[in-house]
């Protein structure tokens, strides 16, 4: 059985019997921070329209609009998605620039931290004032 001609060209013969290469993790980096960034198109877009029309309509209008079902997932939906783009733009960042295993895993691991922590805040928040009606 023949290897297609540009299989394996750029790797030593040892890193092929060890099976070295890729941790195959990087493609799931890409799509992530490519599907989150066309999903925060739209969801910006109405955040930033949505924002318009609150400045102008008081505290108790935004609890109303807040309790809004359609706009209350929205909200959840902008947050989550903004923070899984952020989280997998400061990983590439983190990765690629900083040196160090340690100081590299420790740095991975608070942006994850944060991110995640801010999402629940962000969420609990929102959903908190859709369904009590009060911050």
């Amino acid at each position: 059985m023949a290897n297609p001609p540009t299989a394996g060209r750029f790797r030593t013969p040892i890193s092929r019997a060890r099976g070295l290469g890729a941790s195959h993790h990087g493609v799931g980096h890409f799509v992530t921070e490519r599907v989150s960034g066309l999903a925060l198109i739209p969801l910006a877009l109405w955040g930033l329209f949505a924002g318009l029309r609150l400045a102008g309509i008081g505290y108790e209008g935004a609890v109303d609009w807040v309790s809004i079902p359609l706009n209350t997932a929205l909200l959840c939906l902008l947050i989550v998605v903004a923070l899984v783009h952020l989280k997998g733009a400061v990983q590439v960042v983190i990765e690629d620039y900083v040196e160090g295993f340690v100081i590299k895993s420790i740095l991975v691991v608070g942006n994850l931290f944060l991110c995640v922590l801010g999402g629940a805040v962000g969420v609990v928040s929102i959903l908190k004032v859709a369904f009590t009606g009060a911050f």
